[in-house]
């Protein structure tokens, strides 16, 4: 195989003398601006004419801005792999993912040997290497659960914590040219680093082919292991003199074999002259990219990325995988790649995807939903993936994931304008947004994507004093089933954006909203435990005393079952939207009378701190069965049939959030969420549906619509209830309008209405 198809590459290997450090970093940044991708160098710890390669390689990266680095190559005895695993993770992170380990079996075995390193034969330095390299990788490997536990003759790991997680996936290069080291070139690494003078540019065919046939023997693709090559001797003369002894072009001329017929794509120039640095990468590196790419068109040279075969044998049936648009094909995540387990799950529902595709902007929204919808699979949209009802994930089809559409932006800190990506976390809006003395009621948990949130409602701590989540918005920017870019607002498509305040996830895939924030630095928190026994008249007095307190104040009650004999208990979080903590007292004094307390505190803390949890990973479980109900009042009848839920152990966590005031205050008919009057959300998990279901039944005439995002439920009476005519009837209108082929039907899918 002459050409693997690789995207070329090119880079320094410059020498780390200690006597003139500023020169190194130096030449290093001259390497990033004269639009070259890696700068590389040696590593001899034993020299003392050198800088140390780790620190050298940190302080360029902090000192660059694109460029890559690695060493060339890493010395393996002097360096113990698990502390190189995670030095390496940690330059990665540090860097945003410009970092990659170059690494050596060792040689000058005396001086390794003078700092304590030992000594190795040939072959137990290769068998040192492999044993390293696994180690290294499994240190990296956080998808896996466990701590790493390896047994080599030369490296071993007795649990060892894994991570930190790289930034993206190092590349490990092995510079090798004896047999077994090319095999194990073959077999594990990612890259071959040779260079010229070791090898001769005729030896390349026949190093290439024992790698490749270690690769196929180990069930790789040999198009899986880059090839570079390390270019030494080489100077720009006005005359051709020989091999990289001449002009830009005859430099061109002779590098171009060795990337079509000798596999090699990324060439590293040995040199430390700032001219031959800026030749080689205004003039050679762009006209041998733009040579080969024309050679690989003629020819047909496959370019795409290479996955293993189990990966390959993990794709889902439906899916056109090689049709992936090509700006998404690099953050695209299918089974068997690395990351897959961080981004398959949902809060609540485990998930096995077939594709996972993560757009930067609307436009790549645009492009993944076109090829989603030529995919004979199911498609479903992320924002943040906390949803209770689990529609953020699937079996088998595609994932729209909007996780990297995170950003946070103050428009106008005076009038309080933002504009959030959908992609954010609640924890980081409000963190943000705390800097300027701005806050948006925006649920109890900071792990919740703003999406999801922004295009249902939000029963926030701060519903009453400043309303709904979506009665703060402004505008937001959708792309709809057509594939159009669409802002919607009171002057632009007001329909649509009536609609996506309420029932946005059934008219286009939400990419940011504009909204005005509360001038809300600080709030007073109260946290009280009750003994809820006589849950019956608990549950009554919550309600009472709830309804009478000023709209400053947002409750929030949870509650258990009762264990060991014992009654339930109740645990409440009372936030007073302020920081007059006089009235803030006044206001929280009557929650202390409602039943036996069995523990109180209040204290003045950041809104952002009332948001618990944050935006790890999502690990799945078991969906729960859960049920949702708006209420006018807790009623008797209402307080009893909560109490059974909770002395019959069908529930096994009911939430009681309280809202009305300034929520209560917009017209029902204002946006797509009508049910302006309802004063509590009650929402109940259990496990066996048909007994919540008949608990349920007998709210009766006290439930008066329920809130989406908290009920599992799906179906036409789930739609009635969250959409009471006329807002379901005008949904369906719109829906015909803008969605008329029922392209968004995963997440409470409103039908289109017939004929319209």
């Amino acid at each position: 195989m002459p050409d693997y198809g690789h995207p070329l590459e090119f880079g320094t290997f410059l020498t780390p003398s200690a006597q003139d450090p500023d020169r190194v970093v130096g030449l290093a940044e001259l390497t990033e601006a004269a639009g070259l991708d890696l700068a590389t160098f040696q590593d001899h710890p034993y020299n003392s004419d050198f800088l140390d390669t780790w620190t050298l390689l940190s302080w360029v990266a902090s000192r660059t801005e694109r460029l890559r680095v690695s060493g060339n190559v890493i010395n393996l005895p002097l360096r113990p792999p698990a502390v190189l695993a995670r030095a390496a993770a940690s330059l990665d992170r540090l860097s945003k993912g410009r970092f990659e380990l170059g690494l050596g079996a060792g040689g000058f075995w005396d001086a390794i040997h003078a700092m304590g390193g030992g000594r190795r034969t040939p072959g137990e330095s290769v068998d040192a290497l492999s044993e390293a390299i696994d180690l290294i990788r499994a240190t990296w490997d956080t998808d896996s659960r466990g701590g790493v536990r390896t047994r080599g003759e030369h490296y071993s790991a007795h649990g060892m914590k894994r991570g930190p997680e790289p930034a993206h996936d190092i590349g490990i290069w092995l510079g090798a040219y004896k047999p077994r080291m090319l095999r194990l070139v073959g077999a594990k690494a990612d890259g071959w680093l040779p260079s010229l003078g070791y090898v001769q540019v005729e030896d390349l065919p026949g190093l290439n082919g024992v790698i490749d046939d270690s690769a196929h023997e180990n069930g790789r693709d040999p198009r899986q292991i880059r090839r570079l090559l390390n270019l030494s001797g080489a100077a720009f003369t006005p005359v051709g003199r020989g091999f990289l002894q001449g002009p830009p072009e005859q430099w061109v001329e002779q590098l171009l074999p060795l990337a079509l017929e000798n596999g090699v794509s990324t060439f590293i120039l040995g040199t430390d002259d700032p001219r031959t640095i800026e030749t080689y990468g205004r003039e050679v590196a762009p006209a041998l990219r733009e040579a080969v790419d024309r050679e690989r068109a003629g020819a047909g040279t496959p370019t795409g990325p290479v996955r293993p075969a189990a990966a390959l044998a993990a794709r889902s049936p439906g899916i056109d995988y090689d049709a992936v648009p090509t700006a998404l094909r690099d953050s695209a995540v299918e089974p068997g790649d690395k990351g897959y387990t961080k981004v398959r799950h949902g809060y609540m529902q485990q998930g096995r995807p077939g594709l996972v595709l993560r757009p930067t902007d609307p436009d790549q929204v645009a492009e993944a939903l076109a090829y989603a919808l030529e995919q004979d699979a199911p498609l479903n949209v992320r924002s943040g993936g906390h949803g209770i009802s689990g529609r953020s994930t699937n079996d088998g089809g595609v994932v729209l994931d909007l996780g990297r559409m995170n950003g946070i932006e103050v428009l106008d800190a005076e009038s309080g304008r933002v504009r959030l990506g959908v992609g954010a976390r609640w924890g980081d809006v409000g963190s943000a947004l705390h800097r300027h003395g701005l806050a948006i009621s925006s649920g109890d948990h900071g792990g919740v994507g703003v999406g999801g949130i922004a295009t249902t409602g939000g029963l926030g701590y701060m519903s009453r004093a400043h309303g709904l989540t979506i009665d703060r918005l402004t505008a937001a920017e959708l792309v709809t089933a057509d594939g159009s870019v669409l802002r919607v607002d009171a002057e632009h498509h007001p329909d649509l954006f009536w609609a996506v305040r309420g029932a946005g996830a059934n008219f286009g895939v939400v990419t940011s909203v504009e909204a005005v924030a509360s001038p809300v630095r600080d709030v007073v928190l109260g946290q009280f435990v009750y003994d809820a026994s006589d849950t019956e008249g608990f549950l009554q007095a919550w309600g009472t005393v709830a309804e009478a307190a000023p709209r400053e104040v947002t409750a929030f009650l949870a509650a258990g079952p009762g264990r060991g004999g014992q009654g339930p208990t109740a645990q409440a979080m009372v936030v007073y939207a302020g920081e007059d903590t006089d009235a803030a007292v006044r206001a929280l004094e009557p929650f202390l009378q409602v039943g036996p307390v069995l523990d109180q505190r209040a204290q003045v803390t950041p809104y952002p701190a009332v948001l618990v949890g944050h935006g790890g990973p999502h690990g799945g479980s078991r969906t729960p069965v859960s049920r949702s109900a708006l209420l006018e009042h807790i009623t008797p009848d209402a307080a009893r049939t909560m109490a059974r839920m909770l002395n019959t152990g069908d529930t096994y966590f009911m939430q009681l959030r309280q809202v009305g005031g300034a929520v209560n205050d917009i017209a029902p008919d204002a946006t797509a969420y009508a049910h302006r009057s309802a004063n509590f959300s009650l929402a109940a998990m259990g496990s066996r549906a048909a007994l919540l279901d008949r608990r349920w039944a007998e709210l009766g005439e006290a439930a008066r619509g329920l809130y989406l995002s908290f009920d599992t439920r799906t179906g036409p009476e789930v739609l009635s209830e969250a959409f009471p005519e006329p807002t379901l009837g005008r949904l369906r209108e719109l829906k015909a309008k803008y969605d008329p082929d029922h392209v968004f039907d995963q997440n409470f899918p409103v039908t289109p209405a017939p004929g319209a």
